[in-house]
């Protein structure tokens, strides 16, 4: 079989997001337009600027993971590993009973680092200054994240962490489908993040793109004319990614097209990147429209007037639908898209478009299809999933039903 081939089609999922623990009570919540954003907890926000997040709710690791485990870990691997034990779970894939060097782990990570080194520079800050290292935390970090689960489930094949921010869940599957074209079996794939602690925090807010409100309701509003900034999440989604010509179990969707790209500098001059993206990966799935879009909704009004204008662009004005279900997440990094994915998945499979909450007075001129209100009925063949991070990285996945 040669590499255009191999359809690459996801079988598992695992979810841990600020709404729902699981693939189906995720699911359940953002039909239902529950949002799981509040106040954050995990430490005193009140000198802070912003003081809202979504923290994902009632997650107990000693319920899922062996005791030895724990002290190895931090919070947002341990997320990482649960996620992944479900979707294995889900696709009814025991790696043991698989050849060893063929299901591999290629996962996303951004800001998740920042809890583990907040954690680990307190120690060594105990010790003296001399002894902090930042960069030494956040590298070991990265690799010991994929690792953990690697070890977990004897996973020997292809592995590696893509760092792109918002994209890196887009970024991470993509890669994960390069392994399958390799001959691999399956890839653990997808992205969790975390970075709810004081100096995460802060150094999320100083980025100038979070939101200062204090309604849970009103602080992220894409593509609303009171659009003001996001707010940061955790959490995200693992999916087991195989090829469809190898696997037995029932798939949600096929990953059929891909594609990314960098924005030049702002003084430059020169347009986004985002609408090459969007063409080169509908080039790819060999589509020349879809039903649905997950946009990235990043409620900064002008970014999202960029994403806007390449939708109405390429697909008219209000010619596809178009939802961003992450406002009841909150934005969770390179956890965001991976969960997106999955939502795309979800809606494909029931023929449902989750609706973009709170979102009540559309920003005039933008002429989007927005879903909001209610979950909408649909007939679903095809979703594209976008994502920009931080400093210009943007993507753009095609999935589709699989037949």
């Amino acid at each position: 079989m040669s590499v255009s081939e191999v359809r690459a089609v996801v079988t598992g999922l695992g979810v841990v997001a600020p709404n729902g623990l699981g693939a189906e009570a995720y699911w359940a919540a953002t039909l239902e337009g529950r949002g799981g954003i509040g106040a954050v907890t995990r430490f005193d926000p009140r000198q802070y600027p912003a003081r809202l997040a979504g923290e994902v709710p009632g997650f107990d690791p000693a319920a899922h993971l062996p005791g030895r485990l724990l002290p190895q870990t931090d919070h947002m691997t341990r997320l990482a590993l649960v996620a992944s034990d479900w979707a294995l779970a889900d696709a009814g894939l025991d790696p043991s009973a698989e050849p060893e060097y063929s299901v591999g782990v290629v996962t996303a990570a951004a800001s998740g680092g920042f809890d583990f080194g907040h954690r680990e520079l307190e120690k060594l800050w105990s010790r003296g200054p001399e002894h902090v290292s930042a960069y030494q935390s956040f590298a070991w970090f990265y690799a010991v994240n994929t690792g953990q689960i690697s070890i977990r489930h004897g996973l020997r094949g292809p592995s590696g962490v893509l760092v792109t921010d918002q994209a890196g869940g887009l970024d991470a599957v993509a890669q994960a489908r390069r392994q399958l074209r390799k001959g691999g079996r399956a890839v653990l794939t997808g992205g969790v993040d975390s970075a709810l602690c004081p100096w995460g925090w802060v150094a999320q807010i100083a980025g100038g793109r979070v939101s200062a409100s204090d309604d849970p309701a009103r602080a992220y509003l894409p593509f609303d004319a009171a659009a003001a900034g996001h707010v940061p999440g955790e959490g995200g989604a693992i999916l087991l990614l195989e090829d469809a010509a190898r696997t037995t179990a029932t798939p949600y969707g096929e990953v059929a097209g891909y594609a990314s790209g960098f924005d030049p500098p702002a003084h430059t001059g020169r347009p986004p990147v985002l609408r090459r993206v969007v063409e080169q990966a509908l080039a790819d799935a060999g589509e020349s429209g879809v039903d649905v879009v997950f946009a990235d909704g990043a409620a900064a009004p002008e970014a999202d007037r960029v994403e806007a204008g390449v939708l109405t662009g390429l697909f008219g004005p209000y010619g596809v639908p178009v939802t961003v279900p992450k406002t009841m997440t909150g934005r969770l990094y390179s956890g965001g898209a991976a969960l997106d994915l999955a939502t795309a998945l979800l809606a494909l499979r029931d023929q449902v478009i989750p609706p973009t909450v709170n979102v009540t007075a559309p920003a005039p001129g933008l002429d989007l299809d927005l879903v909001t209100g209610k979950a909408r009925p649909a007939a679903l063949r095809t979703a594209l999933v976008l994502a920009r991070g931080h400093g210009g990285f943007t993507s753009a996945m095609v999935v589709r039903t699989h037949s």
